[in-house]
């Protein structure tokens, strides 16, 4: 029958023809670069440029703004395919091509779109969000950066930290950000702000992180910054809507990030496992090491499965489904972590040293379980929601 052909992680022919695209992509520019980046934590401008010319920085972007005009699985292949080589630099792409342009293409008005998508699906352009602050993480309705209207500006003071590309390197700032800030009691509105605009600066850059090193983290600083009511993204008080929309597929594309880090570690596992040997026998002949294997793989299909069924029903334009981007990310962080752990055991000593893919891969699949939502602000979000409507379990 028809319908067993289909193939969920490559549903048409773009997608196949993307999937091949990323293979080449990753498997002679991505992967060779990685380790030193991470050792050596730059954030790799060039390759950043090169996604662009290849058009994976703008896959849910129309055509209209040089973008694929593909949909959120295109975005999941993206995310995944990366992370299995250097989920530092994914991150990098994640931030700018979810949190900032997919933000903008939503959000904002005719105008911000067509000043803004052309440069940031190209690569001329690196953007983010601005959303933690110092003193405020999870509880984002409690942010202390503010926004008044001053005739046809706003004011912006405050401070974001934690912001991934808010630099290109210790002196050069990110080029755009939306940034999130109070313009009344626990109400947010979203902004656009450029680099160049007086008032915004980089502030510390976060060194020597645990993982994701190949992405650049700082803090930005905002004194004054005026910014015109034209690069204000929806209207005044509307922002915690835009904000919440625009996680959904952020989580949607952690969860991915988190199915490249199980595949890469269990393929790592597979591989030594064939090739070291160990009491006369290979290691793939003892109990332990294929329980390791044997689970780790179930967990990571299981994963790889969830993700892409929840990015195939996901529209990015309207989003809606909060319960399921919660699910597979709070799933999917927990299975990756899990699995590029079990590599480093199965590894043994060379799983620990530095020049091990794994050991690289287990510090950065940490922070999928911190970013873009912690397990426990899933745990509440799908409590919540699901005891609010039971008819969302089938």
């Amino acid at each position: 029958m028809e319908w067993r052909s289909f193939d969920l992680f490559a549903p048409t022919p773009d997608h196949a023809h993307l999937a091949e695209t990323l293979r080449e992509f990753v498997t002679r520019e991505v992967e060779p670069q990685a380790a030193w980046h991470d050792r050596e934590e730059r954030f790799n401008h060039a390759l950043f440029r090169r996604a662009g010319e290849l058009g994976l920085l703008g896959v849910t972007i129309g055509e209209d703004y040089g973008g694929a005009g593909l949909d959120a699985t295109a975005a999941v292949q993206v995310f995944d395919a990366l992370a299995g080589a250097d989920p530092g630099f994914t991150l990098a792409v994640l931030a700018h091509a979810v949190l900032f342009a997919q933000n903008v293409n939503v959000n904002g008005d005719e105008l911000l779109r067509k000043h803004v998508l052309p440069r940031a699906v190209s690569g001329q352009w690196i953007g983010g969000l601005c959303m933690t602050e110092p003193e405020v993480g999870t509880d984002v309705l409690a942010m202390r950066t503010k926004a008044r209207r001053d005739g046809d500006h706003y004011v912006l003071d405050g401070c974001k930290t934690f912001i991934t590309n808010g630099g290109i390197d210790e002196n050069t700032l990110g080029d755009a950000f939306v940034v999130y800030a109070a313009t009344g009691e626990r109400s947010l509105t979203a902004f656009l702000v450029e680099k160049g605009m007086p008032g915004f600066a980089l502030g510390q850059k976060w060194c020597d992180k645990l993982g994701v090193r190949a992405s650049f983290t700082a803090e930005l600083v905002f004194d004054g910054v005026r910014v015109p009511v034209g690069n204000r993204m929806g209207e005044e008080g509307e922002g915690t809507r835009a904000m919440m929309r625009n996680l959904e597929i952020e989580r949607l594309g952690l969860a991915a990030m988190s199915v490249g880090i199980a595949r890469r570690s269990v393929r790592t596992m597979i591989d030594y496992a064939n090739e070291r040997r160990s009491f006369g026998v290979p290691l793939r002949e003892h109990g332990q090491i294929q329980r390791y294997i044997a689970e780790n793989f179930a967990e990571y299909r299981a994963a790889a499965t969830f993700t892409y069924d929840v990015a195939r029903r996901f529209d990015p334009a309207t989003a809606g489904q909060r319960v399921d981007c919660d699910a597979a990310k709070l799933f999917a962080a927990q299975v990756g972590k899990r699995a590029a752990d079990a590599a480093i055991q199965v590894l043994g000593g060379a799983g620990y040293m530095g020049e091990a893919v794994v050991e690289r891969l287990w510090r950065d699949a940490k922070l999928l379980e911190i970013g873009g939502g912690t397990l426990e602000a899933h745990h509440r979000n799908l409590t919540k929601d699901l005891c609010r409507d039971p008819a969302q379990v089938p």
